[in-house]
């Protein structure tokens, strides 16, 4: 992620702000010319004048025509620190929080694929293996329920056949034609999707 860069004449105001903080530029006292400054923090005349600018608007300095800048007030000087690090800490926030943004999205896009993934891994184990059994929990209501299943026909009307019933904490396998289908049990079958679709169907209220 591109990091926000702070102009140069914006740092060096603060260079600046920090020797008045520090008391190694005093109120009241007058700083060299521009050219001076310049070539004290290493940068250009016009990278200099930007920089008082900026420190002169905040009533931190006062250019004095013909005799430099004099030094107004090193509580400002503070402020304009305070605030030029509030500023970085809160774009460092912003910075982290975008970092954070595009990491959930990328471990939303991860398990997409990985949910994909295993959704087509289930439809091949089905396809290869027709005997991986399918489980139902009919309705509570509906009116297929406590009839056995020899009665209820349900291989001749759905094609689905019951390989077992989970009845509360029974499982009855292999449940003969005399079995009572009853609410709340599960029902596994194999069969088809055709099959799953017949046994919905079925069992509707």
């Amino acid at each position: 992620m591109p990091k926000v860069k702070e102009p140069r004449y914006h740092q060096i105001a603060q260079e600046i702000a920090e020797h008045i903080v520090n008391k190694q530029f005093l109120v009241g006292e007058k700083l060299h010319a521009r050219s001076t400054l310049a070539a004290t923090f290493g940068v250009s005349a016009e990278t200099a004048r930007k920089a008082i600018s900026v420190l002169a608007d905040l009533d931190i300095v006062k250019p004095v025509h013909g005799s430099g800048v004099e030094v107004l007030s090193r509580e400002k000087a503070r402020e304009f620190l305070d605030q030029a690090k509030e500023s970085r800490d809160l774009q460092t926030t912003h910075g982290e929080i975008k970092s954070l943004i595009a990491k959930q999205k990328e471990d939303l896009a991860n398990l997409d694929e990985a949910f994909s993934l295993l959704l087509d891994q289930t439809q091949r184990v089905r396809k290869n293996n027709p005997m991986s059994p399918y489980e139902f929990i009919p309705e509570a209501d509906s009116p297929m329920l406590n009839q056995s299943i020899g009665s209820l026909n349900i291989w001749q009307n759905t094609g689905a056949t019951i390989i077992a019933i989970l009845h509360e904490d029974e499982i009855i396998l292999s449940p003969g034609p005399y079995a009572n289908i009853l609410p709340g049990d599960t029902i596994y079958f194999v069969g088809s999707d055709k099959t799953v679709e017949a046994i919905h169907q079925f069992f509707a209220v």
